[in-house]
């Protein structure tokens, strides 16, 4: 018989808060028929200055098996809180979950950028990415490292040995559901990797505090910049001196003063 579920909560505070916080996340999408392009992250939208929807893309799903799915394997992950005698534990589980909510975001970004700038694969400047998916990639990775004995239980039937979990689960979900994100999913395997290697490292309570306070900032800054929400009792300036001369792109409405123009190597995304 097994143990009665109040007890794994107390056992994972985190996790649970985690879970719940999507759950309620993905009710509320339900209940106010938000479309994943709403809150989803895509190459064109952080281009427009949308940088807000790599934290909101992350905490949201759209169909309750995708929701499911992810919390599922994110409960099981969950075991990293109960591991401190081993450098991991409650405070290491919170202070690199924010590292790879950002980071797995940013760089999905950047590889978007080089398939479409390098490789001139347009697909990819409106292909929108949602859910947990890139953090619990990157979890199952930083426990095949630090505890490779560990498994991985998923639908409470469906074990695997968490030394090989990133890298079969990568390939099991891109087969059984084509519209998973593929880059998303390496990216939480890559910034996982560098967590666990020791490549990101040095995070603790003071900086995990300043990284989300940058994070809150730089997201109102722009909900507001992009027009998504409009915080009233926030003004932005313009940089722009009205005393300098500017130069106007016809049909685009925008302009760059003259002091602010290279003289050369001007790349134009």
């Amino acid at each position: 018989m097994g143990r009665p579920l109040f007890y794994e909560i107390v056992e994972k505070p985190a996790t649970s808060c985690i879970i719940g916080i999507c759950s309620a996340i993905w009710f509320y999408i339900q209940k106010k028929n938000i479309g994943y392009s709403h809150v989803g992250l895509s190459y064109e939208n952080a281009v427009e200055g949308h940088h807000w929807r790599i934290i909101t893309s992350a905490f949201s799903h759209i169909s309750v098996i995708h929701l499911v799915f992810n919390m599922s394997a994110l409960w099981s992950l969950g075991v990293v809180e109960q591991l401190g005698h081993i450098g991991l534990g409650m405070a290491y589980y919170l202070h690199y979950t924010l590292v790879l909510v950002v980071l797995s975001g940013a760089l999905v970004l950047g590889m978007y950028h080089i398939l479409i700038q390098r490789f001139k694969l347009e697909y990819f400047r409106r292909v929108t990415a949602v859910g947990y998916s890139c953090v619990v990639f990157g979890w199952m990775t930083i426990l095949s490292v630090k505890q490779p004995s560990s498994k991985l239980d998923l639908f409470g039937f469906l074990s695997l040995p968490i030394s090989f979990a990133p890298f079969e689960s990568l390939i099991f979900t891109s087969i059984i559901v084509p519209q998973a994100s593929f880059l998303g999913h390496l990216s939480g395997i890559v910034v996982g990797y560098a967590i666990a290697w020791g490549l990101i490292h040095g995070m603790n309570n003071f900086w995990a505090i300043s990284m989300l306070g940058w994070i809150v900032l730089f997201s109102v800054v722009s909900l507001k910049r992009s027009g998504a929400y409009d915080f009233d009792f926030i003004e932005i300036e313009s940089v722009m001196d009205p005393s300098l001369p500017s130069v106007r792109f016809p049909g685009t409405g925008r302009a760059l003063q003259m002091s602010a123009l290279p003289v050369e190597g001007v790349e134009i995304v």
